[in-house]
């Protein structure tokens, strides 16, 4: 934790962090503003000077910064005079007196400024009928335009999340349908007549949100993110009430890569764990010859609990745990 490899690091609304570390102190701006100074004792970060007042955005941006640089560290031992009780009641501090900690695990759990709309999270629950037979919690209305923003250091680019707009976004997803590797797995290439409908179907079922992926603000994917209690896969595995599922297609070639991957899936899975923290897991149903996608799933963090028939296809069933993800995830 004494060297770090980032320089700067940007935060979801343009703010640029930046710091200098020389292994025995750290000092943190934000923008031209000193926001932190702080000197390390082993692997303890005392804080100096640091006002109860000022406590919240100086120490979330410390973590943020620690966690980014260090995807390995689970915790940040910090020693503060005093405390300012709203942390400790947020999650971003735990501990008490001698023993306070910014644990990993919870920190990527704090929506902050990374989920950009409302989530579902405080919406009430309600037990309705589906008309498969399930019982399923009534789903909040679905947000619109920009949802979820990071920048990712390692690319060096923003990637982003959006609702998909069917004027805006049709001819681009008719484009992608009809390209012959999308086709393969997708298969629904048609005219787009036939993509405006399939997208206007989805957008009048609340089980269903349909976004655009956006590296540095240019579309490049899309997904569809859907509440697997009421979905076709739901019979297959013993589904929660506010599981999540994604099918998911990269459009534009020039996006494409394990590089590429790593960091859109972890963002896609975050806002996905970030919108609702009843959440407890996010799965796929890729094909299961789809070996690429099924690897580029694992690397994140996904495991394949089994390969099941749908009527269309062989699929390999995908999990990804909320505490699994938190624990792993590199945010950086």
């Amino acid at each position: 934790m004494s060297s770090n490899k980032l320089t700067q690091l940007r935060l979801p609304d343009g703010r640029q962090l930046s710091a200098r570390d020389d292994g025995a102190s750290l000092a943190l701006h934000l923008d031209e503003r000193a926001l932190l100074r702080a000197r390390r004792q082993g692997e303890l970060l005392i804080p100096l000077e640091l006002a109860v007042e000022h406590q919240a955005e100086a120490l979330w941006a410390l973590a943020y910064w620690c966690f980014a640089n260090n995807p390995d560290l689970q915790a940040l031992r910090l020693q503060l005079e005093q405390v300012d009780p709203a942390l400790l009641a947020s999650g971003l501090l735990v501990g008490e007196g001698g023993n306070l900690r910014i644990e990993r695990s919870l920190f990527w759990q704090l929506p902050a400024t990374f989920l950009r709309a409302a989530g579902s999270a405080g919406y009430p629950q309600q037990m309705v009928m589906h008309a498969t037979g399930r019982r399923h919690p009534r789903r909040a209305p679905k947000p619109s335009g920009e949802v979820y923003r990071r920048f990712d250091a390692n690319l060096g680019a923003w990637i982003s999340l959006r609702t998909l707009d069917i004027d805006e976004d049709l001819a681009r997803f008719n484009r992608w349908q009809n390209s012959s590797r999308v086709a393969a797995f997708w298969q629904e290439e048609g005219d787009l007549a036939k993509h405006r409908q399939y997208l206007e179907e989805l957008a009048a079922d609340p089980r269903v949100l349909t976004l655009i992926g956006c590296f540095d603000d240019e579309p490049f994917a899309y997904y569809e993110a859907y509440w697997a209690k009421e979905d076709r896969i739901a019979p297959f595995y013993e589904v929660g009430d506010y599981d999540r599922g994604i099918h998911m297609l990269v459009g534009e070639e020039s996006h494409r890569g394990p590089h590429k991957v790593a960091s859109w899936l972890s963002a896609l899975t975050h806002y996905l764990f970030l919108d609702d923290p009843r959440t407890q897991r996010v799965v796929a149903e890729p094909r299961a010859d789809n070996a690429r996608m099924i690897g580029h799933m694992q690397a994140q963090g996904y495991h394949k609990a089994k390969e099941f028939d749908f009527p269309h296809k062989r699929a390999a069933l995908m999990v990804q745990s909320r505490e699994v993800f938190f624990e792993r995830c590199r945010l950086a």
